[in-house]
């Protein structure tokens, strides 16, 4: 899991930062990346500063990410269960299924990896966040990234999830969704070459806009209940949306300066 920081200002001007937690196993690269956020929070405290992970802080910039790369391994061999030297782009059809999972539960489970209103405003075309579930090979503009390397680094990056995502249920979302598609013994659609961004996508594939769509998807998401339970969905879909609706309780500092005067 790494968080690249895309939003970071300097002294001489925009940069980008990226923190990168060393591969583990799921449960272990969770507890890195909260106490990686923590770690930041108060190392920023001591030096009087302030760390955010908000996915995104400042209308200047792009937001704040939390990728995820992720690969399987046979329990029994231990070899890598994505990688197939006589397959293009060296992909087994494990891997396959795994990103198609990926890709067609991608708009129901996204309150899980977006989880907060800010999420969303970081989720539009340009801003180095996918809009659509799309994937690609070593492609950097889509929502799935297959990176083809060995036995040891033939993984996908899922380059959707927020910095201000919790980690475990991120992860979960995740790796739920790859093994859904393994299960399923789905397909993935053609892979995107070129900017995603400028392309027109299957509407299947176009994610909610807002945290309330999102929810909405969630709960009456089969595989979301078949994944985590009719009573996770429930909760975490009414938790989200009650997170929308004491947000629309509040003025914003946008609409007031927009129609204080002229209306």
């Amino acid at each position: 899991m790494d968080f690249p920081l895309e939003g970071i200002h300097t002294e001489t001007g925009p940069g980008v930062i990226e923190a990168a937690i060393a591969v583990d196993t799921a449960k272990n690269a969770a507890d890195k990346a909260a106490l990686f956020k923590t770690f930041m929070k108060i190392l920023a405290q001591r030096l009087d500063l302030m760390a955010t992970f908000m996915a995104k802080w400042s209308g200047d910039y792009p937001g704040q990410s939390g990728h995820i790369h992720l690969s399987l391994r046979h329990k029994n061999s231990e070899k890598s269960a994505f990688f197939d030297s006589s397959k293009e782009y060296c992909m087994s059809d494990i891997q396959g299924h795994f990103v198609a999972g990926l890709q067609r539960l991608m708009p129901q489970l996204l309150c899980m990896m977006a989880p907060t209103i800010n999420s969303y405003t970081r989720l539009i075309p340009g801003f180095w966040a996918p809009t659509d579930a799309t994937w690609g090979v070593e492609n950097r503009t889509t929502a799935l990234r297959v990176i083809p390397g060995s036995d040891t680094s033939q993984r996908v990056e899922h380059r959707l999830g927020s910095a201000d995502a919790n980690p475990y249920l991120a992860l979960a979302a995740a790796l739920g969704a790859g093994l859904y598609g393994i299960e399923k013994q789905w397909q993935p659609e053609i892979p995107i070459t070129g900017n995603a961004y400028d392309q027109k996508h299957p509407e299947f594939l176009t994610l909610p806009r807002t945290l309330w769509d999102a929810a909405q998807k969630f709960k009456s998401s089969d595989a979301a209940r078949n994944l985590f339970g009719d009573a996770f969905v429930d909760h975490f879909a009414a938790s989200r949306e009650w997170e929308e609706r004491e947000f629309r309780k509040h003025i914003t500092d946008w609409e007031m300066e927009r129609y204080f005067e002229i209306i």
